[in-house]
């Protein structure tokens, strides 16, 4: 009886690729250590946008590492062989991509209502004038979940105005607060992209991401409320008036718009410009919560309940896609149909919240092609293997590295997509927990928020808004964030040691 021929030995690792002369690891880590850099180059000196400068990163780094053209362009001859630039940016946006997209439109519905005006009005009547910034840092904490940062700056400004002209006092007493609610939520919780692009890379359920958003937030945001009751005090920063009368234009403007839009029987989509009633609050608060509830609900079935009928529907409805959905169609009927929009109204205000958001998801593809360039070619095992030699803990560097890309580069997306795709090796194969895995993805998110300054787009936002000079938003602002940031992280790592 003929001997079985022996196993096909396993193709050798790269090893360094166009970097041959440097053996095994130190080449892949020398391919990895100059991909990084020269990813802050083009983003920073080159002000290539950071979509392309993702993608020329990937690229090099695979060739670099010695990944044949075949392996990361596939081939035209082959319409079944795949590419890792194809499975890194369609394993990604398969699950971001509906997700932020169904966030963006609901955003959208509860901004132009005047859901944020009946929110923050509510509040104020209930804290009163002395807790005025503790309303405002309310708002900005409810209201920033279903919507970016820079639309809640946006619509919520005009509100600071009013509540800082009325006391007299610093505008930073009202817009710290408020800006730390709204930061919070865009780094910590879904559906903004950092967070559910983290845990597409990680494989991470909503559900945990949620909870874990929650648990470190709430004590990272109360932090950052303690440091701007400190500094609107101590930093007088006038009503910038000139924003104040650019606001009441915009106002007058989007009524006159809308009235003639009604009497071309388009709808309004700003009931109040009709003289509706405001939207009951109760109503925000019910959609807000809404997706919340069904996606934890459907994480802890799975946990509390056996495999039968209820956990199944559980589960579907608080899938995220359906959630949101569910969400959404409450949106359309609560806020739009039962109080008069026309069908036509309601398609213009979904579509035209989606034109900000392809930016944001070819950055997140990038961000996906970018971790499967690094696996593939045997780099993320090199840089898991150093990052083990440490013996930092795995959360630790999971903060460091977002830190350091978010003060280089200042885009918090791109911290966050390159850090999961670096930090993801270090965690496969490690049969850790989804509350674990869910307390990196705030270490990462805590990370990429350190230290806002002149090269983050929101530091000029924040500056232009409520009228602070540079040197004030340093003092205030970047410290804020930076409070968050490391308030976050301890947060995380703390819960880390009992999950």
């Amino acid at each position: 009886m003929p001997l079985a021929a022996p196993p096909t030995p396993p193709p050798p690792p790269h090893t360094g690729g166009l970097l041959a002369l440097i053996p095994g690891t130190g080449g892949l880590l020398t391919v990895a250590a100059l991909g990084i850099v020269l990813l802050l180059v083009l983003i920073i000196k080159v002000r290539l946008q950071p979509f392309v400068a993702l993608l020329a990163v990937s690229i090099a780094v695979g060739l670099g590492a010695g990944l044949s053209v075949t392996e990361l362009f596939g081939t035209v001859q082959k319409s079944d062989a795949v590419s890792l630039i194809e499975t890194g940016m369609g394993g990604i946006l398969g699950h971001v991509a509906i997700i932020i997209g169904l966030g963006t439109m609901l955003g959208a519905i509860l901004e132009v209502s005047g859901g944020a005006e009946v929110l923050s009005s509510r509040l104020l009547n209930l804290f009163g004038e002395k807790r005025a910034p503790l309303a405002m840092g309310l708002t900005g904490l409810i209201f920033g979940i279903p919507v970016f940062f820079d639309v809640g700056i946006f619509v919520l400004a005009p509100i600071v105005y009013a509540a800082a002209k009325r006391s007299g006092k610093s505008i930073l007493l009202y817009c710290m607060p408020l800006l730390a609610g709204l930061s919070m939520t865009h780094a910590f919780l879904p559906p903004h992209p950092g967070p559910v692009a983290a845990a597409g890379l990680l494989k991470v359920d909503l559900g945990w991401v949620i909870l874990m958003g929650i648990l470190v937030g709430i004590p990272s945001v109360l932090a950052a409320w303690v440091y701007a009751s400190w500094i609107g005090k101590r930093l007088f920063v006038a009503v910038p008036q000139d924003m104040v009368e650019a606001a009441e234009e915009a106002k007058a403007a989007v009524a006159a718009e809308q009235a003639a839009a009604g009497r071309r029987s388009l709808g309004s989509p700003m009931p109040q410009a009709r003289g509706e009633a405001p939207v009951p609050l109760s109503t925000v608060l019910l959609i807000i919560g809404t997706p919340l509830v069904l996606i934890l609900a459907a994480t802890f079935s799975s946990i509390a309940l056996d495999p039968s009928t209820l956990r199944s529907v559980i589960e579907f409805f608080g899938h995220p896609f359906v959630a949101l959905t569910l969400a959404l169609l409450l949106a359309y009927y609560l806020l739009g149909i039962r109080r008069g929009w026309s069908r036509k109204s309601l398609e213009r205000v979904s579509t035209s919240s989606l034109k900000p958001v392809g930016n944001i998801l070819l950055v997140v593809g990038a961000g996906g092609v970018f971790g499967a360039v690094l696996k593939g070619s045997g780099v993320a095992q090199a840089l898991s293997d150093t990052f083990n030699d440490v013996g930092l803990p795995v959360i630790v560097l999971a903060w460091l590295i977002s830190v350091v890309l978010r003060v280089a580069q200042g885009s918090a997306t791109v911290a966050i997509v390159t850090t999961a795709g670096i930090v993801l090796p270090l965690v496969e194969g490690g049969h850790h927990s989804q509350a674990f895995l869910a307390l990196i993805i705030m270490a990462i998110s805590a990370g990429s928020i350190f230290a806002s300054h002149v090269n983050d787009g929101g530091f000029w936002i924040v500056a232009k808004y409520f009228g602070i000079s540079v040197r004030d938003t340093l003092k205030s602002w970047t410290v804020l964030e930076t409070v968050l940031s490391v308030a976050g992280f301890a947060v995380a790592a703390a819960l880390s040691l009992v999950v």
